[in-house]
């Protein structure tokens, strides 16, 4: 009988965790209307570049019974650092086919017209526009810019800790994107719904170019 309701138990606890969100709480993207563009203050300053040999891009999604993990492996970018964080732009490029995630099946289906459309939207790019001082949970600092994704251009807002050196521009970020403010509104199975909030992990170590 004990043995019994020690099975039960720990089924019940898996089943939780299993249903846990991993958004939960994170740190939450504002969204908003694309912004324009200004050229950093600092233009002609030290340019450190982003590629997939010094940074990832990873993002973590969940159904009602599980979560996924994934990346991005092929992008490029560069950080144009004009003397303080708050005087440089971010830039960067990602290939939507380069995504991956845990599951074979699951990148196929990522890469079709129910989420990112890699055919008629190959292209994800996002251009920052402030980066201001002070950001959410501790973080030295928060970027807004313009994302660019399946077609659709919004400006966000999300807190990253950000730190340069002569030699490098670290950036370090973990935050969660609604991906229906970019029509990315698959709705997976009914019984077992996708949520709407996927976190996204951002580790930059751009190398002085």
């Amino acid at each position: 009988m004990r043995l019994s309701i020690a099975i039960t138990i720990l089924t019940g606890l898996t089943f939780l965790s299993a249903c846990s969100d991993p958004s939960t709480n994170k740190s939450k993207a504002v969204t908003g209307e694309a912004a324009p563009v200004a050229s950093p203050s600092g233009a002609g300053g030290q340019k450190y570049l982003i590629t997939p040999q010094n940074s990832k891009l990873e993002f973590t999604a969940s159904q009602v019974t599980g979560t996924h993990s994934g990346s991005f492996g092929d992008f490029s970018g560069q950080i144009d650092f004009g003397g303080t964080p708050e005087q440089s732009r971010v830039k960067i490029t990602i290939k939507s086919d380069s995504i991956t995630a845990d599951n074979p099946d699951l990148t196929k289906h990522l890469k079709t017209a129910d989420f990112f459309d890699v055919a008629k939207f190959p292209e994800t790019t996002f251009v920052s526009t402030a980066i201001r001082a002070g950001g959410d949970k501790g973080a030295s600092h928060t970027v807004t810019g313009n994302l660019t994704m399946h077609g659709i251009t919004r400006s966000i807002s999300f807190p990253a800790t950000i730190n340069v050196t002569p030699d490098a521009a670290t950036l370090e970020s973990t935050f969660s994107l609604n991906r229906k403010d970019f029509s990315l509104t698959y709705p997976g199975a009914p019984d077992n719904a996708i949520r709407d909030n996927v976190v996204l992990t951002l580790h930059v170590r751009a190398s002085k170019g």
